[in-house]
């Protein structure tokens, strides 16, 4: 302290030490360091390295890039990542954890509008009808991808997931994926931990896909943010976040902290 938090912003440029970048362009930072170890994007004014810097894509508004944030983008990340590896829409379902969440959220609209039967898996019942709205086809209790058993595969339910959970969650998504499926790993709410065995990799050959948002290069990040504002945008994408001035900031995170926040919340600075 004192510090100001917030990993994601867009706005207009003031001022640039950057030929790249000209005054009065509209602009996106997400999935770098900003609000972490420097000072973040809950502010009037920020000033960033240019190679944090993203020029906002055509076809897209600066509250919907902020709807998507780093979120958004690593949803999108998992999504390409899973089509990379075969699995397509005929396969099956796909799981999502923490369905209400930043991440789970846009997972379900993204997954969904590309033509997915996604399941979405929370702990939070009285988000049934908004993850449905969505675009999920089911909802179901976060303990039905969170099994405690000894053995070591379970019966074939998923052909991919996007897990933002972590530990027994990701170990029972990994047990119960189809053959040749293959689970997004994108965070660790429950923990960081993974207590499972080689059987789904040699025997059904699972695989188990890392999502790194800020490791991305620039060009894989032009060519996701390019599709976020075209071919990849959900129809509900308006639906997923509520607007917020900043006076209003501290009542959301409290939110966050106790386990009530669900989709996005775009907090505009005056």
């Amino acid at each position: 302290y004192p510090h100001t938090p917030g990993i994601d912003a867009a706005g207009i440029v003031e001022t640039s030490d950057s030929d790249a970048f000209t005054p009065g362009e509209k602009v996106i930072v997400i999935s770098h360091d900003l609000g972490m170890n420097t000072s973040g994007g809950f502010a009037q004014f920020i000033r960033v390295p240019s190679d944090w810097v993203m020029h906002l894509p055509e076809d897209m508004s600066l509250r919907e890039s902020m709807i998507y944030g780093t979120a958004g983008f690593t949803a999108a990340l998992a999504l390409e990542s899973l089509q990379h590896h075969g699995v397509t829409p005929d396969h099956g379902p796909i799981a999502v954890t923490g369905a209400s969440g930043g991440v789970g959220s846009i997972s379900i609209a993204l997954f969904a509008s590309q033509g997915y039967s996604v399941s979405a898996s929370t702990g939070k019942s009285n988000t049934a009808t908004f993850l449905t709205d969505l675009g999920a086809c089911q909802v179901v209790d976060r303990q039905a991808v969170n099994i405690t058993s000894s053995m070591n595969l379970l019966k074939e339910v998923w052909a991919g997931a996007v897990d933002t959970v972590g530990d027994n969650t990701l170990a029972t998504l990994l047990k119960t994926c189809k053959q040749g499926g293959a689970i997004a790993a994108t965070g660790l709410v429950e923990s960081s931990n993974l207590n499972t065995s080689l059987l789904p990799f040699i025997l059904r050959g699972v695989q188990l896909l890392g999502i790194n948002a800020q490791g991305a290069p620039a060009t894989v990040r032009k060519a996701i943010w390019s599709k976020l504002a075209t071919k990849w945008k959900p129809t509900s994408l308006a639906r997923l976040a509520v607007d917020r001035d900043l006076s209003e900031l501290d009542a959301e995170i409290d939110r966050i902290i106790a386990g009530k926040q669900r989709g996005r919340v775009v907090i505009h600075i005056p």
